[in-house]
């Protein structure tokens, strides 16, 4: 009998430790997903939430990229335009028949044009310079080559350019553009040009 006290005994306290035992694994097992389920998930929230603030940044950040670029870009094509523009009013000259200062259909349509950029540059003041070929004496050649260049300033002030932003000189035939001794040197050499000051 005193055996079977002890198997007793012993069946006794092994089937309360494996209910214990299942109890506590059971708690365990039970809490810790549902502690651990919820700090995942707020986890999750807040780095998803952290991440689209930070695209969202970095969109932004772009985008004020590729707007300061397209200004610069803008910028950079007028400035480009405007150094064109100067280019052509220096480099466009009238030119004068022979021992004339009469201005010619395109003289005037160039003038125009430079009256148009006068206006548009209202800080510029230029200079005409007035050139003749080489026949003709000095003096006259200096009196000719002033009469073009005056014939040039007074079509920009017709044209409501304002007189004191218009200079001249004459240089006659001292800065011929060809020099050459024939027609096609004389007729480049007569001609009015402009400097900006």
């Amino acid at each position: 009998m005193g055996k079977r006290i002890g198997v007793n005994l012993l069946t006794a306290l092994l089937v309360a430790g494996l209910f214990f035992t299942v109890s506590c694994a059971k708690k365990t097992v039970v809490s810790e997903p549902e502690g651990t389920q919820v700090e995942k998930e707020e986890a999750t929230s807040g780095e998803t939430g952290t991440k689209m603030t930070e695209d969202e940044m970095t969109a932004a950040e772009k985008a004020k990229q590729r707007e300061l670029e397209e200004q610069r870009l803008k910028e950079q094509r007028e400035q480009e335009a405007k150094k064109a523009a100067k280019a052509r009013f220096v480099n466009k000259k009238i030119h004068f028949e022979f021992d004339s200062s009469v201005l010619t259909a395109q003289a005037r349509e160039i003038l125009k044009e430079k009256a148009g950029w006068l206006e548009n540059n209202q800080g510029e003041d230029v200079l005409i310079e007035g050139h003749c070929d080489e026949r003709g004496t000095t003096e006259y050649n200096l009196a000719l080559g002033e009469r073009r260049a005056k014939a040039a300033r007074d079509f920009l002030i017709n044209m409501g350019i304002a007189p004191d932003r218009l200079s001249y000189v004459s240089f006659g035939e001292e800065k011929p553009l060809d020099p050459g001794h024939n027609p096609q040197a004389w007729s480049k050499n007569r001609r009015a040009q402009f400097v900006i000051k």
